[in-house]
């Protein structure tokens, strides 16, 4: 217990999924967090449930919103420690199927997001000596998928700028750290979203990747306050994969429970 005691975080897509897990994380282990989503019913709602945590109407895909939210934390807590980037959407498409209408929002909420808080969080932070950003990406940006375009682009873009974040802060002496998580399937409302299309025009499909593993929301949590903790001084600019050896293994990563039953 109490491994980012008085430290304070912002976790924006705090209403389900894996910034709902990350919120309850970081607060069980001493953190007060700032929770933040468009989906202000259910982010209080889950705020209520979270002992030390509070609720904040937040679009991450305006500018003007991130320095409100980051001057605000900042007046009211008095500093910035962790700022976890985890709102994101997808919507599933080839490069074919692409409009800019898709492109445009998957972009605005999860590469602009991301560039803006890590531009107003590194500024508060720098101005402190310390502080842990934590963008959430993807396996997208190292296999990418043909249906899944606009989300790798994303999710590729997130992965370049934590790594040039993390050089600057190192080359500038600002002490701040910039890490990315880059999970794979993980039981969230997103993922389940994409099988119930999948389920609407490929039964099959949707049928095989219901067999294949599939990941906690509290496995990418745990990544997290690792990086928000002052145990991971050292690690900058690092991509952190929770996958299961998704990406680097021959074949489909099954289920536990199905791993093995054809050996």
């Amino acid at each position: 217990m109490g491994r980012v005691e008085r430290k304070v975080a912002i976790v924006t897509g705090a209403a389900s999924g894996l910034g709902l897990a990350t919120s309850r994380r970081l607060s069980e282990e001493g953190a007060t967090v700032i929770m933040t989503d468009i989906n202000c019913a259910a982010g209080e709602s889950a705020a209520e449930k979270i002992k030390g945590a509070t609720f904040r109407e937040h679009d991450v895909s305006r500018e003007q919103c991130w320095e409100k939210l980051v001057n605000d934390v900042v007046t009211d807590h008095g500093s910035l420690d962790i700022l976890v980037n985890c709102a994101g959407v997808v919507q599933l498409a080839s490069i074919e199927q692409t409009t800019e209408d898709m492109w445009r929002k998957i972009h605005s909420v999860g590469t602009d997001g991301t560039f803006f808080g890590c531009k107003h969080a590194l500024n508060v932070m720098k101005q402190q000596g310390q502080g842990s950003i934590i963008n959430i990406s993807s396996t997208a940006s190292i296999q990418g998928g043909p249906n899944i375009f606009a989300y790798a682009a994303s999710k590729s873009a997130i992965r370049g700028m934590t790594k040039s974040v993390a050089c600057l802060s190192t080359q500038q002496g600002y002490g701040v750290r910039c890490n990315s998580i880059h999970p794979g399937n993980m039981s969230t409302p997103m993922l389940r979203g994409v099988y119930d299309v999948v389920r609407g025009f490929d039964p099959v499909m949707a049928d095989e990747l219901e067999k294949m593993w599939v990941g906690d929301p509290e496995d990418v949590a745990n990544m997290v306050l690792f990086l928000a903790s002052d145990e991971s001084v050292a690690v900058n600019g690092a991509e952190l994969v929770v996958d299961n050896t998704l990406t680097i293994t021959e074949g489909v990563v099954l289920k536990r429970e199905l791993q093995g039953a054809d050996a």
